[in-house]
């Protein structure tokens, strides 16, 4: 299960909207081996495309650099799909690298890219397996992350 904050979630369908028809992507960092994402880090999509996304590589190794001096780790990496349901594609199930990391995808199709609701859903990706996962939607965290509080289902309008 992702537990996620809901300020992370408006951000990253904010940004998935503001750079529709192209894909948005980004990545949430968090304590190394804590599954807590805490600094959400929108990035270019350096392919500035509708039906791909690539980090750009410098940003890359600046942020993977900027974590490593942190103690941090990638928690979560999301991106949009501008046409299609959020569901991974099979270039998405290539590139995904990190066994440890929830990857979230928004839809922004027929419409949602200006208003309504998208679809939010998240993944993990582990030996070319997907496995879909809940999320829960948090106001805060507690102390343990594994039990971040009561689970704040996302409303209308909210996602």
């Amino acid at each position: 299960m992702l537990t996620i904050l809901r300020e992370h979630v408006e951000a990253i369908v904010a940004h998935a909207r503001r750079d529709h028809p192209d894909e948005a992507c980004g990545v949430i960092a968090g304590p190394y081996g804590s599954d807590r994402p805490e600094r959400l880090i929108p990035m270019l999509n350096a392919a500035m495309s509708p039906t791909f996304y690539e980090f750009d590589s410098g940003d890359l190794l600046r942020l993977y650099r900027e974590m490593d001096d942190r103690d941090e780790e990638p928690v979560v990496i999301y991106h949009s799909h501008t046409a299609t349901e959020a569901y991974p594609s099979r270039t998405d199930l290539n590139l995904a690298s990190e066994p440890n990391a929830h990857y979230v995808l928004v839809s922004t199709r027929d419409g949602a890219h200006e208003a309504g609701e998208v679809d939010f859903r998240s993944y993990r990706i582990v030996d070319g397996t997907i496995t879909e996962e809940e999320v829960r939607v948090v106001d805060r965290y507690t102390e343990d992350s594994t039990t971040a509080g009561p689970a704040v289902p996302p409303t209308e309008g909210d996602i």
